[in-house]
């Protein structure tokens, strides 16, 4: 069952080269459409959870975003994690890709993937 309630409180933030990047990954694997970015956290990692980022279609769980455009989905469970998070996207030489910064991390592993609240 697809949700397709939009809400207008978006829990997390998509800085601009996220939301740069994001858009030409749309682009790049043709995913106009009914696709959206997931934001989401998942068990797992050094700290006690992982964020996850990926391209998906909605579920009866998900809380449908939009921000520049771009379908976000967020599993309702996931929220309380990612309250004021910010997702940065980083192109430099010694790393690349999504960065996330948490004000709810208690504490996160060196490479900044996992967390505990």
């Amino acid at each position: 069952m697809e949700n397709n309630n939009i809400s207008l409180e978006i829990p997390f933030r998509l800085t601009e080269d996220a939301v740069t990047e994001i858009k030409r990954l749309i682009a790049e694997q043709q995913l106009e459409g009914s696709t959206a970015l997931r934001v989401g956290v998942k068990g797992g990692g050094c700290s006690g959870f992982s964020y996850m980022i990926d391209f998906d279609t909605s579920s009866e769980n998900d809380i449908v975003f939009e921000q520049d455009g771009i379908k976000l989905l967020l599993d309702k469970r996931h929220a309380i994690y990612l309250l004021g998070m910010e997702v940065h996207f980083q192109s430099g030489l010694n790393a690349r890709g999504f960065v996330f910064q948490n004000p709810n991390a208690k504490s996160t592993c060196g490479c900044g993937t996992s967390f505990s609240a």
